[in-house]
């Protein structure tokens, strides 16, 4: 079988580009899903009931349900119901941003309450309301705790982002089918964005190792 590598050669720019609107999606959504995810963690964790309720269906939707079918769900069936023109950048960012959230939230959730519970005694002792024993203590503590499953949750979204294909977002997997599509090389077109997603994904996972051990010693002294 002959490669067609000259295809690469006039394609890849489209398709280096693609992963650099891979990485925009994937950074917004995690970046606006940690916000979402602390304040569901939070409310999981009050002693009001409904609220509970409400944020735990919230979470076990969206982490009990496939991500494919949320994208369908809020680009196809949300307009449908609430009759409003579909956008294609606000609905992937908005199926990206609940699903993350909610996976976050039990990353936050377990990092709050992986932290004593003395602490927490302590710091109402000298007088500090919840919230500021939340913020000024426990907080700081717990995302010392939850960076390594963070980075984690960036790199499954990263490579989950492909599944915007399926609604024409102009990410790293459409323009690869697109291109696919246009040359009928789908082999090397192919190759090539796994090959960007492995970078992409190996690059963070780097990093995040860096931050962990760099943190381990910074607890060390």
């Amino acid at each position: 079988m002959q490669m067609h590598w000259e295809v690469l050669a006039r394609y890849y720019p489209l398709l280096v580009r693609g992963a650099l609107d891979t990485l925009q999606f994937t950074t917004i959504s995690v970046a606006l899903g940690t916000l979402l995810g602390l304040f569901v963690a939070l409310l999981r964790l009050s002693r009001n009931k409904p609220l509970r309720m409400i944020v735990s269906c919230y979470v076990e939707f969206f982490r009990g349900t496939p991500l494919l079918t949320q994208i369908m769900l809020i680009h196809f069936g949300l307009p449908r119901l609430l009759g409003y023109h579909p956008n294609t950048f606000f609905d992937a960012i908005l199926a990206l941003t609940l699903n993350s959230g909610a996976y976050i939230a039990e990353i936050f959730r377990g990092g709050i309450q992986s932290i004593e519970r003395g602490q927490m005694e302590a710091s109402r002792s000298l007088g500090m309301s919840y919230a500021q024993a939340m913020r000024y203590v426990i907080l700081p503590q717990a995302v010392r705790r939850i960076i390594p499953p963070m980075v984690n949750e960036f790199i499954a979204m990263l490579k989950d982002s492909s599944l915007l294909a399926i609604i024409s977002v102009n990410e790293l997997m459409f323009r690869s089918m697109q291109i696919s599509g246009r040359t009928f090389r789908p082999f090397e077109v192919y190759l090539f964005a796994a090959l960007l997603y492995l970078v992409m994904t190996m690059t963070f996972s780097y990093v995040g190792s860096r931050v962990e051990r760099r943190m381990a010693i910074d607890d060390s002294r």
